[in-house]
């Protein structure tokens, strides 16, 4: 499977970790979360891989969280029905999200990126 990595391109964060994934000829798909959000059963593979509780997928500076009151609501929701509220939302999905085979990455934290893709040399510019 190519590296599926959910981002939205007005994201800082996205664009820095895209930027990460490029320098290091990382090969990936890119897609936007807002238009194509990652699926229930993707996501399900994302708690299982990153060994992360449910709410730590939730973009909790997103407007969308706000308006569904998902602060109030998040720790009386079943994991199932947050994976549902995550699969009909993009926005809602913390970003960029990267799924791999065997490893899933949410946000971008770049000491996890170069322990996960540093074997590879920075491209330069000629």
């Amino acid at each position: 499977m190519k590296l599926k990595v959910y981002q939205y391109s007005k994201c800082s964060t996205c664009r820095k970790a895209l930027a990460f994934l490029d320098a290091h000829g990382v090969e990936h798909e890119r897609i936007d979360i807002v238009t194509k959000p990652p699926s229930k059963a993707e996501l399900r593979k994302v708690l299982t891989l990153s060994g992360l509780p449910v709410k730590k997928l939730f973009n909790t500076s997103g407007q969308s969280y706000r308006d569904g009151r998902f602060g109030e609501r998040l720790g009386s929701m079943s994991e199932n029905e947050a994976l549902d509220a995550l699969a009909r939302d993009g926005k809602l999905v913390k970003r960029p999200l990267v799924l791999g085979d065997d490893f899933a990455l949410v946000g971008f934290d770049e000491s996890a990126y170069r322990e996960r893709f540093g074997s590879r040399a920075p491209r330069r510019n000629a």
